[in-house]
This record gives structure tokens, C-alpha cells and sequence, in this order.
């Protein structure tokens, strides 16, 4: 039986990289890495390099694959996913045919496997035919907390993670992520925020204090920076002011 691998390689810096992470790609004998188009060639770039760090195995090799778009036009969101993971599934069995019996393929995945990615609902589709094992990443939460030097939850305190999507009056401490419609903008202006983006890499960017005073901010920055890269992963806390 085939193994697929789906391995957590951090939030964009390549030394996020586990040992654990770093021998499992070296177990691989083929390493995917997805192309989402030119505008995000940047993503495919760090895959890229992580291969030519530390994949030692002379029997690797890696092999490319067009990442389809999901039909954001579709009013119904939950069946609009599930048509676009039908399709990566499709795309996921012929890519395995590349591997030998008893092989195993790589699957680069962009943070943790865990949270807030659908590399593993895509392979479940998968699951009868072959062997999975999931080996978990840095996420941008940790990043995020760590570039601003502070500790994600507060002594006896809960922590909520959503996203922009979801998120509505802010009780807890909360993580929010995949917010493309800035829905902090509607937020409490006295909670603090603490905004990253591009966290781990050498682009960067955060911003810090009561939302607000720097929620234009926040807004204006992330508006230039898509510009200039042509995407941007970007993540925050709100917190409750002390």
C-alpha cells in the first residue's frame, strides 16, 4: 500500500521545519509541491527551497501540480468546498500514481495540517486506498505570538479561534484567521489587537495596540502589501484590554 504523507512545514520560514518533518520528506520518494499561479509563485518558491535544504534522498523527486480555484461564486459556501475538494481529490489520485508500491508521496502543507488547512479532508476521500500520516507544523498562531513577544492566553483564561467569517462579539481571547474581509473593522475599537502577516518570513509585517487607532492602519498596510506580492496570509488576536 501507497503512504501519503502530509507534512506541516511551518508558517514561511524553512528553519520551522520539526526533524521529524525534515525525515519525513527524506522518506518521501516523491514531494508535491502545489503552483497557484503566478501571483503566489512565492508559495511554491519556499516548498522549493525547503526540498534543496533537506531533502538528502537522491531518490526524491519532486513533481508539480495546478492547485484549481474554488468557485467563490457559488452561494452555497459549504457545497462550493465540497465540489473543490471532489477536484483535488481527482487531481491527488492520478498525481499518486507516480509512486511505486509501497512508496510513499509527500504533501507540503503551509503551517499545521490541523488547523484551518483541507489537505486532510481532501485525502480522506482517499483513505481506503492507501496508508496517511500527518506530521504537525508551526502554525501562525505560534508565530504571530511570538513576534509580538506575549503568551497566546492570559492566566485562567480561554482562547478562540475562528475566522473573519465567523467572527462576532469577542469574549474570550480570539485568534482570527482567513479574514479577507478585514471583519475587525466592526470589532470593539477598545480591544487591543496584535496583526501579523507574512509571519516568519523575511517580509514580515506587524502591527500592534487598541483597534481603534490602528485599524486604518492595519487596513492601508495590508492593502500595499497584497499589491506588492499579489497575496498575503495574514492572522490577529484580539484581547480584551486589561
Amino acid at each position: 500500500m501507497k503512504t501519503i504523507l502530509i507534512v506541516g512545514i511551518g508558517a514561511g520560514n524553512p528553519e520551522h521545519l520539526t526533524v521529524q518533518a525534515i525525515n519525513a520528506l527524506n522518506r518521501a520518494d516523491v514531494l508535491f509541491i502545489p503552483d497557484k499561479g503566478a501571483g503566489k509563485a512565492d508559495l511554491a518558491d519556499l516548498r522549493r527551497d525547503i526540498i534543496a535544504r533537506y531533502v538528502t534522498n537522491p531518490m526524491s523527486r519532486s513533481v508539480e501540480y495546478a492547485v484549481p480555484r474554488r468557485d467563490a461564486a457559488n452561494p452555497d459556501y459549504g457545497a462550493g468546498v465540497d465540489d473543490w475538494h471532489a477536484s483535488l481529490a481527482a487531481i491527488f489520485r492520478e498525481l499518486l500514481t507516480d509512486v511505486p508500491n509501497d512508496g510513499a508521496g509527500a504533501f507540503l502543507v503551509w503551517g499545521d495540517p490541523g488547523l484551518y488547512d483541507s489537505t486532510i479532508r481532501i485525502v480522506d476521500r482517499l483513505r481506503a486506498d492507501h496508508a496517511i500520516e500527518i506530521i504537525p507544523g508551526i502554525t501562525s498562531i505560534q508565530a504571530l505570538t511570538a513576534a509580538h513577544g506575549i503568551a497566546l492566553n492570559r492566566i485562567g483564561e480561554a482562547v478562540h479561534i475562528t475566522t473573519g467569517r465567523k467572527l462576532g462579539e469577542v469574549t474570550d481571547d480570539t485568534v482570527v484567521m482567513l479574514d479577507g474581509q478585514t471583519a475587525f473593522m466592526t470589532a470593539d475599537p477598545d480591544l487591543d489587537i496584535f496583526w501579523g502577516a507574512y509571519l516568519g518570513t523575511a517580509d514580515e509585517i506587524t502591527i500592534a495596540g487598541r483597534l481603534g487607532d490602528v485599524r486604518d492602519q492595519i487596513v492601508e498596510t495590508r492593502k500595499a502589501a497584497r499589491a506588492r506580492h499579489g497575496w498575503i496570509m495574514d492572522t490577529y488576536l484580539l484581547r480584551k484590554r486589561d
